[in-house]
């Protein structure tokens, strides 16, 4: 099943975020290798592509694991989490209706 990992920055968590994002991505990378990543971004901070300073508040990841638990796991691993730059992780369920 589909799962969305919504996760929130922490405040003046740009810093980290930037240094931990090639261990970040890597992690990404394995799902889409694996067939399992429909989407993954940052949300900026402003409305706009590069928010430079503004920086992000937050990321949205909707991969495909094999429970709840699984999902909820594996958004826990993140190097973002064990750094504080998510100040908050929500991991529920993904109904993909479109495209199909």
């Amino acid at each position: 099943m589909w799962y969305a990992i919504y996760s929130t920055d922490s405040k003046n968590s740009l810093g980290q975020r930037v240094a931990l994002r090639p261990e970040h991505r890597a992690r990404l990378q394995t799902l889409l290798q694996e067939g399992r990543l429909l989407l993954a971004g940052p949300r900026p901070a402003i409305d706009a592509a590069d928010p430079g300073p503004a920086g992000y508040a937050g990321s949205l990841v909707v991969a495909r694991f094999n429970s709840l638990q699984e999902a909820r796991a594996w958004a826990e691993a993140d190097p973002y989490v064990a750094a504080g730059v998510y100040e908050k992780v929500d991991v529920s369920p993904f109904l993909r209706v479109m495209p199909p």
